[in-house]
């Protein structure tokens, strides 16, 4: 399957890089943090969980050793060689059709901002046409300052330097991003477009798909549980 370059993302580094601008490499150096435990708070113990966008298994790993079955999904054949212990399917998230259901489906690392907005409708009805009738929905959005208060810079537990450099808007509501990953041996960059939702914003996307709000399970808002609207 070769995958399109998307406009405007790009990345530079060590390794392989995806059309989207993901090293490999670097998202196999990625640590989880909190968010493992963000979501095994907010679902049933031992869930089928549905990963969309899972990477290079950063969060899946962690999912796994805590007792959930995690079927991981990404268009990144180089990202899944790196996933252990988890089924894996291939495919674009806005292409995915298992003829499954599952009783958790996650779409995090903020692609629900994405861009386009076609595609981000794409990416919330996969989510939906793979919802069992009581399932939820878990969702990362990006925190309402994400995108202000520029440059910042974290020093994660994991020994590297995160910092987001920019967000320059680039027209039509989207913002050109771009990040640095350092690590003691070396450095990533990482360049994508991201679409700033309010949250009556992000409601209405979900409202579109049929989905309501169920809870936002973190102060910050940045992690929702959604389900079926009716």
């Amino acid at each position: 399957m070769e995958l399109k370059k998307r406009v405007g993302h790009q990345g530079t580094g060590p390794g392989a890089i995806t059309p989207d601008g993901c090293a490999v490499e670097l998202y196999t150096r990625l640590t989880a943090g909190t968010e493992p435990e963000v979501v095994a708070a907010a679902v049933p113990a031992g869930a089928h969980i549905l990963e969309l966008g899972c990477g290079a298994g950063r969060v899946t790993h962690p999912l796994l050793e805590r007792g959930f079955t995690v079927t991981a999904v990404d268009e990144s054949p180089e990202m899944l060689e790196r996933v252990r212990g988890a089924r894996t399917v291939c495919s674009p998230i806005e292409d995915l059709d298992l003829g499954e259901t599952y009783d958790v489906v996650m779409l995090a690392s903020f692609l629900v901002h994405t861009a386009d907005v076609d595609v981000r409708r794409g990416l919330l009805r996969t989510c939906v046409r793979h919802l069992s009738a009581d399932g939820c929905v878990l969702i990362q959005r990006e925190g309402g300052d994400w995108h202000r208060d520029l440059p910042r810079e974290r020093i994660d537990p994991g020994g590297y330097t995160v910092r987001i450099v920019s967000a320059e808007p680039v027209g039509d509501g989207v913002n050109s991003v771009y990040a640095e990953y350092e690590f003691p041996d070396a450095t990533w960059t990482q360049t994508f477009r991201s679409r700033p939702l309010t949250k009556e914003q992000f409601e209405e996307a979900l409202a579109g798909v049929g989905l309501r709000v169920d809870k936002y399970l973190t102060e910050d808002g940045i992690w929702v549980r959604a389900r079926w609207a009716a």
